[in-house]
C-alpha cells in the first residue's frame, strides 16, 4: 500500500508561552512507495514519532492530508486505517501468553471479519513462524528475552494482515548485538510479506542498513529524501552530512583562492569555484589518502588498528571538529614514527558548505 502525505502539519500548544505553538511536523510532502521499507531518521525531538502517530491516526493533523493509495484517511480513526503498530516498549500484556498476546487484536474483530477460535489460532501460529517464535507460544512475556518480546510485538502487529507496518524505535531497548540481529529480522519479515513499512529511528546505522529510502528530519522539517547510500554520498546540507556517518564527517574552515581550495594555509585540491572566504569543508573519514606529496598536512596523534581498517587520529589548526579521524586500509604504508602525516583527498568524499550550512558547488572539481 502506498502512503502519500500532502502538506501535513502538526502543531502543539507551547507550554511555556500562552497563545503560542510548537510545530512538530512542518508541511510534510512525500510518497512512500508500495512494498518499501522507509526510515524516518533524525535526532530526538525532530518530529519522527509525531509523523508516525499522524499516519496511524493516534494524532490529528493541524493541516494537510494523508492518503493510503488513493483513499484519504486523514479523518479515519486508527482502527479503520488497517495499520499495524510496533512500539519501543513492546506494550505486551504481561499476564497473557505469547499466543494470547498475538491473538488479542483478532478477538476485537466484528461482523463479517469475526473469526472462530481455530481461525485465530491458525493465524497466530502462521505469524509466529514468520518471526520465528512458534516454539514460545505458551510462555509469558516475563519469560522472554528483549529480542523475543519484540518479535511477539511484531507478530501481534502482523496478525491482522495490515496494509502498513509502523515501527517506532523498536530496537532502542535491545543491546548492540541483539539490535543488529533484530533489525535484520525486521528486514527479512518486510521482504517476505511485501508490506509497506515505516521505521522510526535516531540511529543512522540502523536506517542505512535496512531501508530502501531514508527521510532525514530536523525540527519538524524534512531535510533530504533518498536512497541511504545516495544521501550519504551527496548530502544536501551540513546537517545531513554531520548526521550520517560513523565516524562522523570531519569539518574544517576553508577558502577558495585562485581556483584552489585551501584548508587553513594548506592547498588541498584544484577547483572550478570562484574565490570565496569562510566556507566549511567536510571530508568523510574514508576520503583521506596518506600521501607524502599531499597538500593537507596534519599532526599525527594516534593510530588505532581496527582489524581490516586503521584509524589515524590527527589534528589541524583549521579543523572545526578536532580530532580528525581518517579511515585507511590496514595494509597502507606510512611512517609510524612520524609526528606529521600528509593527505591527499578523494574529491567524491569532500563537500563544501556556505555560512548557513547549505551545500555549494557540488561539481567543483575541474
Amino acid at each position: 500500500m502506498k502512503v502519500v502525505l500532502k502538506n501535513l502539519t502538526k502543531k502543539f500548544p507551547d507550554r511555556n508561552k500562552k497563545n503560542s505553538y510548537v510545530t512538530a511536523v512542518n508541511d510534510f510532502n512525500f510518497e512512500i512507495p508500495d512494498g518499501k521499507l522507509v526510515a524516518l531518521l533524525g535526532p530526538s525531538g525532530c518530529g519522527k514519532s509525531t509523523a508516525l502517530n499522524l499516519i496511524c491516526g493516534l494524532e490529528k493533523p493541524t493541516a494537510g492530508q494523508i492518503f493510503f493509495d488513493d483513499t484519504d484517511v486523514t479523518s479515519l480513526p486508527p482502527e479503520r486505517r488497517g495499520v499495524g503498530m510496533v512500539f519501543q516498549n513492546y506494550a505486551l500484556y504481561p499476564h497473557l501468553s505469547v499466543r494470547q498476546n498475538i491473538i488479542f487484536p483478532l478477538e476485537n474483530l466484528k461482523g463479517e471479519n469475526k473469526l472462530t477460535k481455530d481461525q485465530m489460532n491458525e493465524k497466530a501460529v502462521e505469524v509466529a513462524k514468520l518471526v520465528q517464535i512458534d516454539g514460545l507460544m505458551e510462555r509469558r512475556p516475563g519469560e522472554l528475552s528483549g529480542g523475543q518480546q519484540q518479535r511477539v510485538a511484531i507478530a501481534r502487529a502482523l496478525v491482522k494482515t495490515p496494509g502498513i507496518l509502523l515501527l517506532d524505535e523498536p530496537l532502542s531497548n535491545l543491546d548492540a548485538r541483539l539490535r543488529i540481529q533484530t533489525r535484520e529480522e525486521i528486514r527479512r519479515i518486510q521482504k517476505e510479506t511485501g508490506i509497506t513499512a515505516i521505521f522510526v529511528t535516531h540511529d543512522q546505522e540502523e536506517a542505512m542498513s535496512i531501508s530502501d529510502l531514508i527521510i532525514v528530519m530536523e525540527t519538524g522539517v524534512i531535510q533530504q529524501i533518498g536512497k541511504p547510500q545516495d544521501v550519504y554520498d551527496d548530502p544536501c546540507n551540513l546537517f545531513v552530512a554531520k548526521f550520517l556517518g560513523t565516524p562522523p564527517v570531519n569539518l574544517f574552515s576553508g577558502r577558495i583562492k585562485n581556483k584552489t581550495l585551501f584548508i587553513g594555509e594548506d592547498p588541498v585540491i584544484s577547483t572550478d569555484c570562484e574565490d570565496t572566504d569562510d566556507i566549511t569543508v567536510g571530508i568523510r573519514p574514508e576520503g583521506f589518502i596518506p600521501d607524502n606529496n599531499g597538500g593537507l598536512k596534519c599532526r599525527l596523534d594516534n593510530i588505532e588498528v581496527m582489524g581490516r581498517d586503521t584509524s589515524m587520529v590527527s589534528t589541524h589548526p583549521a579543523a572545526i571538529s578536532n580530532p580528525i579521524r581518517s579511515i585507511i586500509a590496514a595494509d597502507t604504508k606510512y611512517d609510524r614514527k612520524s609526528s606529521e602525516v600528509a593527505f591527499s583527498v578523494k574529491p567524491s568524499k569532500l563537500f563544501l558548505f556556505d555560512k548557513d550550512g547549505s551545500r555549494i558547488n557540488r561539481d567543483f572539481i575541474p
